[in-house]
């Protein structure tokens, strides 16, 4: 398993899932350069050809993220505030609109930021008991400003998820699922245990498992075609589907249903 160390993101590979641990004491709160190292990490694992699927978890097992660091918000001018929300949204941007599938191992308490970070991932997965969500910037005088006002109402309806901004409400994994914030609540002995099972349900979008452009391709016609009118959005979908009858997976796929076998992919 190779693995690189950078400052505040910790990024690792094995078997096409690329990992990237935010890293940062306490709380493993985002400052600009930790949101810095997640764009350039999120590149990273867009260009590599050998990453197929991308996991986003926090370092220890207590947090996922806790936010935004208030103390480096606190120093800074309004200006500064603006680029630094806008960045972040950018950021977040080019990790939902990348086609290949992401998953947010939560392991510890998610609020503020942090939650905004993981509802720009496609599949959140929580350690049972291990924390808890919620956008509680009100409390701050401020909203979630990194996409978290926009998510959580595509997550839940608009009611809720207003309700739940401006009570500043923080609970626990199990409400979060009920609502469909995350998509499972794990259990397991361990925090080491939890990341493990991670890994081996992010291997399953993988070759040779399954072809991850078709899955790439399932969440760009999502994220893509989602706010879009619906013909634009079918017209968006039948050229992603177009591109994949072009590829040698589409082939291995349509031959092994014939052939009544398990088929085995390439990524190709």
């Amino acid at each position: 398993m190779e693995a690189t160390q950078a400052n505040l993101v910790k990024t690792s590979f094995k078997n096409g899932v690329m990992t990237l641990e935010l890293n940062f004491d306490p709380g493993n709160c985002y400052t600009h350069e930790m949101m810095k190292e997640l764009d350039a990490a999120i590149l990273k694992a867009r260009f590599d050809n050998d990453t197929q699927a991308i996991v986003i978890r926090g370092a220890g097992e207590k947090f996922f993220c806790a936010g935004a660091d208030i103390n480096m918000l606190k120093k800074a001018d309004p200006t500064f505030k603006y680029y630094f929300c806008l960045h972040a949204n950018e950021t977040l941007n080019r990790l939902e609109h990348t086609p290949k599938i992401v998953i947010a191992a939560l392991n510890g308490h998610t609020v503020g930021g942090g939650l905004e970070i993981a509802m720009a991932a496609d599949i959140r997965i929580a350690r049972k008991g291990s924390g808890k969500v919620g956008l509680p910037e009100v409390n701050l005088g401020v909203l979630p400003g990194t996409g978290g006002t926009q998510r959580l109402a595509r997550l839940v309806n608009k009611s809720q998820a207003i309700e739940l901004m401006v009570t500043a409400e923080v609970f626990g994994f199990e409400k979060a699922h009920t609502l469909g914030i995350i998509n499972d609540v794990w259990e397991t002995a361990t925090a080491q245990e939890f990341f493990d099972k991670i890994q081996t349900y992010a291997e399953q979008f993988c070759p040779p498992n399954r072809a991850s452009k078709a899955v790439g391709r399932i969440k760009r016609a999502v994220q893509s075609g989602a706010d879009l009118p619906f013909e634009s959005a079918l017209a968006v979908e039948r050229e992603l589907q177009q591109l994949l009858f072009q590829g040698e997976d589409a082939k291995e796929g349509l031959a092994a249903y014939i052939e009544k076998r398990k088929g085995v992919f390439t990524g190709k």
